[in-house]
């Protein structure tokens, strides 16, 4: 089985994929009590795979973005 690279029009954003739940953790250095807060907030929304949560990298960051500036 090969891997090929992304096509070109796919948004770098989508590159990786999802992430587990202590994947995004420590992507965004919050604790999973935080994460679970955002979720329930509507702020992020997570995907399942069976009994899997994830969080698309698009999302990730579309939820790091949404954040104040400090």
């Amino acid at each position: 089985m090969t891997h090929s690279s992304p096509p070109s029009d796919r948004p770098a954003t989508t590159i990786g994929g999802a992430m587990t739940v202590p994947e995004f953790c420590r992507w965004a250095s919050v604790g999973k009590t935080k994460l679970y807060e955002e979720i329930g907030a509507g702020r992020i929304r997570p995907r399942k795979v069976g009994s899997k949560t994830l969080i698309l990298r698009a999302e990730a960051e579309a939820w790091l973005n949404s954040l104040p500036t400090a």
